[in-house]
């Protein structure tokens, strides 16, 4: 089948400023590109099907490159409290949701902010007693390195004031020593094992109102991570087979591998997704260090505003580098979450010690805080840059009190990155930030808020918006090696395409909001029209 696709602008992102009128595709491969009459004189009867996208602006597919799909989806499913302003607001949906609960049914939240507080609270065990005193609760931080709970959940997950710290997390105590129901990185997974599993069911559910959303956001695929957090890998798995059956649903789906299931899933269910068509394996994923939120990201010097931390190592720099080690034996590439310049300083000891095997490149995921000698060796490798650009609106300028002003040059640093000739690829992180790509266009171009009206924070790091839409599309191409077949609208790559309302190209501030998705197109079939 040919289908003309005409009425509106392609964008080719091949170049700036270059764009065509038409396309042709077949079979799911973009054919030609030029004006109407010319497409038409050319492929004549072999035409098929034409699809007009009603003056539409059509850039090559967009991608997010790191988040966690069916996290999303349970955001959407779950209570969410990632906008709530205030602790009274918190705790005034935390009561209603306990009323609509069965007896002794789990309280879960999503997403809270203390930052978003006029006083900055965070709530103790007692307080989340008074609100759910026959439901053990678990409130997940927005950065999800964090979360609070209940007695109730302590007392199932058998917290006392005797259980240790794990390696990698932190139970925070009062000065008698008990725990005050805030729980950091590894230590979540105290709580988080107490939490019965959730079924099959739960998981289709989460994973396709995951997938409907980012379709109608505009995105053709994501880069996730979900193996390891549902029991088994093969439930998460059968849920990605069962929603992207590449019939009613397509989607383009990368999944990253958790180190602790990455045995288990290279040898049962490695040969069977080589071969499928939406969905496939990639890096293995492990985590460096935490978040600046709850300063936990590992920082070569103290926490600026907390003098007595400098963040926390997930792994000793041993087991980091003997995860890598793994990862090449199967003759995987990784990806590292490193938000501190300790946690990056960690990940390249163990890059370099273990060199990468294969295509497929590494990544570091986040690189929020940077030193000038860290920049000079990630260079000398084969890496992709993983960042996210709502992160910049959402964290300053709180995260100014955190670094201080000497390591902020730095410090969520997209332009200098580029300047450096890193390859960078735009994701959300979701469900900590919106999933919506035009949110991380409109951070990466304004580095504000969209609630603010200011030159931005570090404005010299405002990316052009040629280069904001690239980390979306050929950046997130280039993070799985793809870059000849995805991110362009050019011969002979994917005829997959994000239609929107507006040309971005035109918009400016908050205005870049309203582009408005009006059709996304995975594999030359459209999977969503407005």
């Amino acid at each position: 089948m040919v289908t003309l696709w005409f009425g509106g602008t392609f964008y080719t992102m091949n170049r700036e400023g270059e764009k065509v009128d038409a396309v042709v595709t077949e079979r799911g491969i973009i054919k030609a590109l030029g004006n109407v009459s010319e497409l038409e004189q050319t492929f004549g009867s072999e035409i098929t099907e034409k699809v007009n996208i009603k003056g539409g602006f059509a850039y090559p597919g967009f991608v997010d490159s790191h988040l966690h799909m069916i996290g999303h989806g349970e955001r959407l499913i779950r209570l969410d409290l990632s906008e709530v302003d205030s602790a009274m607001t918190m705790k005034e949906l935390l009561m209603k949701k306990v009323e609509e609960a069965e007896a002794g049914d789990w309280i879960i939240g999503e997403g809270w902010n203390e930052n978003n507080f006029s006083d900055r609270k965070i709530f103790h065990f007692t307080e989340l007693d008074e609100i759910a005193p026959e439901h053990p609760m678990l409130l997940k931080r927005i950065c999800r390195h964090a979360l609070l709970a209940n007695s109730k959940a302590m007392e199932l997950a058998k917290v006392q004031i005797e259980t240790p710290d794990p390696q990698g997390g932190v139970i925070v105590r009062d000065t008698d020593g008990l725990p005050t129901g805030y729980f950091l990185d590894e230590a979540q997974e105290l709580i988080k094992q107490s939490v019965p599993e959730d079924s099959r069911q739960y998981l289709h559910k989460a994973l396709t109102k995951s997938v409907d959303d980012m379709l109608q956001l505009g995105l053709v695929g994501g880069h996730t991570e979900d193996l390891s957090y549902y029991g088994s890998p093969d439930r998460p798995l059968q849920a990605f087979e069962e929603v992207i059956d590449g019939q009613k649903k397509k989607f383009r789906a990368h999944l990253l591998v958790h180190h602790q299931v990455a045995k288990t899933v290279e040898q049962e269910f490695a040969k069977k997704f080589s071969e499928h068509p939406y969905i496939e394996l990639g890096a293995v994923k492990m985590f460096a260090d935490g978040a600046l939120g709850g300063r936990t990201a590992l920082l070569s010097s103290p926490y600026n505003d907390a003098p007595e931390t400098n963040g926390v190592a997930i792994h000793s720099e041993e087991e980091l580098a003997e995860i890598i080690k793994f990862a090449r034996s199967i003759k995987r590439p990784v990806a590292i979450h490193t938000i501190g310049d300790l946690a990056v300083e960690y990940a390249l000891n163990a890059i370099e010690k273990y060199p990468l095997i294969g295509e497929l490149p590494d990544r570091l995921i986040h690189v929020q805080v940077l030193r000038p000698e860290l920049v000079e060796r990630m260079k000398k490798l084969s890496l992709i840059l993983d960042i996210q650009p709502s992160f910049v609106a959402t964290d300053f300028p709180w995260v100014e009190e955190r670094l201080g002003y000497e390591r902020l040059p730095l410090a969520f640093a997209w332009k200098a990155l580029l300047e450096h000739g890193f390859v960078c690829a735009g994701g959300s992180d979701a469900p900590i930030e919106s999933v919506n790509p035009l949110v991380g266009i409109h951070a990466a171009v304004t580095r504000r808020k969209l609630s603010e009206d200011h030159e931005g924070y570090l404005p010299d790091q405002k990316l052009t918006m040629f280069e904001a839409i690239q980390l979306y599309t050929s950046g997130s191409a280039a993070a799985i090696n793809k870059q000849d077949r995805f991110g362009l609208i050019k011969e002979g790559f994917a005829a997959d395409f994000t239609i929107l309302e507006k040309d971005l190209f035109t918009l400016k501030g908050n205005d870049i909001i309203d582009a408005n998705p009006i059709m996304t197109v995975v594999d030359e079939t459209v999977m969503y029209e407005q």
